[in-house]
């Protein structure tokens, strides 16, 4: 069971970026994902989640329009497009994986953690 999270970068206030988080071990139509962000000093948040079974997603407010999150069924990979980025969503970012049929942004809904990627927005 391994989920690894790739794809974090320096990217300047107003690009994008493509969070990747691949999954093996499990079968993938059994997972929720969920991506998390933990910035220094602050706890971990949910920023969006997916049931890759069914495709339901949830995001947090602060993400609705500016971050988009969807599944490759055949790379068994959830990505996580980031748009308009901020110095605000500078964080690590992590993706977390559960065997059920429903996602969530809380923490305490996921067993299994990747590690994490550094998303830095600076100029």
């Amino acid at each position: 069971v391994q989920l690894q999270a790739s794809g974090g970068g320096l990217v300047q206030p107003g690009g994008s970026l493509r969070l990747s988080c691949a999954a093996s071990g499990f079968t993938f139509d059994d997972l929720s994902i969920g991506w998390f962000r933990q910035a220094p000093g602050e706890e971990r948040e949910g920023v969006s989640c997916i049931y890759v079974g069914g495709g339901s997603t949830d995001y947090e407010d602060s993400a609705k329009g500016q971050f988009t999150i969807s599944r490759d069924n055949a790379k068994k990979s959830v990505y996580l497009q980031m748009t308009s980025l901020r110095p605000e969503d500078t964080a690590v970012y992590y993706c977390a994986a559960q065997r059920i049929s429903r996602c969530s942004l809380m923490r305490e809904w996921y067993r299994y953690w990747g590690q994490g990627t550094q998303v830095t927005v600076s100029s």
